[in-house]
């Protein structure tokens, strides 16, 4: 009987491996919710201030969102409950279209969200979703062993279809800065508040929008006559 049971032990606890939910891990991917083309005309839906740039770095390196693995973290939870994966860019995006990045201290807390303007004239709307410990970066900015300030958070499998491979398998070779849309320097962080920007302009696609009925002149007396 011993001997079974020593058998049986290792089988249960490969049936607990087994069956833990890889829910737990991976959150929402959709397709076609995230447009990354349009940045160059970027218009911001929320009002904001200009928040300072503590580093006009280049460099923008990326991180594999499922390296975020502490249940206790504010960061974990976050992303879990408002994020969801582009799948055709890899990026994680939240339900207003900010992108997911890791930032030092200086730039608030798991949650805050910006528009960082680059020097090629695009504007990206970022969220911060996982921070920066202080020990890799240089006052809570730039991470002391490249120089980056934003670092995004990203699904990996995703992003390497979008994305040039390096001949290391790295995406863009671990600098979105290599691709032109993400390149340039920081020339300016503001920082999103809650309120709609009042000079926002939403538009409609013509086709969407239901046309106004046509007034008959013969039935004119249908309607209210404003007496």
């Amino acid at each position: 009987m011993r001997k079974l049971a020593l058998l049986i032990l290792p089988l249960v606890l490969l049936s607990v491996l087994v069956i833990k939910p890889s829910a737990v891990d991976e959150i929402a991917v959709k397709s076609g919710e995230l447009d990354i083309s349009n940045l160059g005309d970027y218009q911001r839906e929320f009002d904001y201030y200009d928040y300072g740039v503590c580093s006009t770095s280049s460099t923008k390196t990326y991180m594999d969102y499922r390296m975020i693995t502490s249940p206790s973290s504010r960061q974990y939870w976050y992303i879990r409950e408002h994020m969801t994966v582009d799948r055709s860019t890899g990026f994680l995006y939240d339900e207003d279209g900010f992108i997911g990045v890791a930032l030092g201290s200086y730039y608030g807390n798991v949650g805050d969200r910006f528009y960082f303007t680059l020097s090629n004239g695009n504007v990206l709307p970022l969220v911060k979703i996982e921070e920066k410990a202080d020990s890799d970066t240089l006052n809570g900015c730039a991470h002391g062993s490249d120089g980056s300030v934003i670092e995004f958070v990203i699904h990996t499998d995703y992003a390497r279809n979008s994305f040039t491979l390096s001949g290391n398998g790295l995406i863009s070779s671990g600098n979105y800065n290599n691709s032109p849309t993400f390149r340039g320097t920081i020339v300016k962080v503001e920082k999103a508040t809650n309120e709609p920007n009042p000079n926002y302009v939403e538009y409609y696609d013509k086709e969407s929008v239901e046309p106004l009925p046509i007034i008959d002149p013969n039935d004119i007396f249908q309607y209210a006559s404003g007496y």
